[in-house]
């Protein structure tokens, strides 16, 4: 194999893919990169068996084809030193020695055969294909991935759950104590299908979607996922069981209803949030009239807060508590200048909404469970 390419551009595919690469991988080959190269087209792919990232670029001109391994960490620490220009890769394939050379000098680095590299997985033949808009991939994925779990009891609820419909196309996040419900669009003439997409692959694809601008073909089967992409194709594995009911614990009604400047309210939180209980980072909400009161304490420290925000109220007199850290997460992840809170008593949900000037072809709705206040 003999080539020449762009330093940038090939640093560039190394690095996306590379995020895949696992610190503890269980095969040695998967501290690799696999080099492909075929006619002009050069494929980068890797994996650690659960998620693999195939990147592509265009290289300048091609001497020899073929396919070798190549060490990931060497790869990255070499070519985040040059700056843009030609390098000219050889690698010879009885030794897999890798020889990289530009206008001024050259290195030597092992490689090795590239012929144990896992082979990438084959959807079934009742595999199923639909296309995405990259808005609402991209939409679906920043709105939810925050509120997923680290749960190894239930596996179902690290990842995003992705349900397909003729009329909606719906993104699901909950770690129990939150929940992020993003509706988009329906396809029309879509089978009604779900998979539950882990997060690893749903942090990787929210950095190459940034990229991209034509809508994305996916195919998946009962067991992996393909997303198709420009110059990537992302290849994962389902998480696999029954998604919770999450519109059970939708409330159905809560009649009283806040609206309130969402910057404001962040910003006061984190303020009074210092004063809050270390162990439960507990921020007290009294809202009455067209005042939203919230308080935070710590007897252990004797430190107290509290800040009155104005707000628009409906509805009676409510008391409840709510983890400061969560508020903070959810009112980040919501971009609207005012939001409407949604509650009905001091032990049900609260539901968090955008409120748009406009009519979106989206929806938001973020729930967030209660604490206790003592005494």
């Amino acid at each position: 194999m003999k080539f020449i390419v762009s330093s940038s551009a090939l640093l560039s595919v190394l690095q996306t893919t590379g995020k895949v690469v696992s610190s503890k991988n269980t095969l040695p080959i998967l501290d690799y990169f696999l080099l492909d190269l075929r006619g002009k087209e050069l494929k980068v792919t890797a994996s650690d068996l659960e998620t693999t990232l195939v990147g592509k670029l265009e290289v300048e001109s091609v001497e020899k084809e073929g396919v070798i391994a190549a060490p990931v960490k060497l790869m990255l620490d070499l070519l985040k030193e040059f700056s843009e220009q030609p390098l000219t890769i050889e690698a010879n394939e009885t030794t897999w020695e890798i020889t990289v050379s530009w206008k001024s000098g050259s290195l030597n680095i092992p490689g090795t055969s590239g012929l144990s590299y896992p082979s990438l997985p084959e959807l079934g033949e009742e595999k199923k294909e639909i296309t995405l808009k990259v808005d609402t991939l991209l939409g679906g994925i920043n709105r939810t991935i925050f509120a997923t779990a680290d749960d190894e009891l239930r596996p179902v609820m690290n990842g995003v759950y992705i349900n397909i419909t003729p009329e909606d196309t719906t993104f699901v996040a909950t770690d129990a104590h939150k929940l992020v419900k993003f509706v988009a669009g329906g396809l029309d003439g879509a089978e009604p299908a779900s998979f539950i997409l882990p997060k690893k692959p749903v942090n990787l694809l929210k950095n190459v979607l940034l990229k991209e601008d034509e809508p994305i073909k996916v195919e998946f089967d009962a067991k992996n996922v393909v997303f198709h992409l420009k110059n990537n194709t992302l290849i994962c594995r389902q998480i696999e069981g029954n998604y919770p009911n999450y519109n059970a614990v939708i409330p159905a009604a809560n009649p009283n209803k806040v609206i309130v400047d969402r910057v404001e309210l962040l910003n006061a939180i984190k303020r009074v949030a210092v004063c809050s209980n270390q162990a439960t980072n507990l921020i007290k909400f009294d809202i009455t009239g067209n005042t939203v009161n919230l308080t935070a304490q710590d007897l252990d420290f004797s430190v107290s807060a509290n800040e009155s925000l104005p707000c628009s109220y409906e509805g009676d007199n409510i008391t409840i508590g709510f983890k400061s850290t969560f508020l903070v997460e959810i009112l980040s992840n919501l971009e609207t200048p005012s939001v409407v809170v949604e509650l009905a008593d001091s032990t049900r949900a609260g539901v968090f909404k955008p409120i748009y000037d406009d009519d979106q072809g989206s929806s938001t709705l973020m729930l967030l469970m209660p604490m206790m206040i003592n005494g």
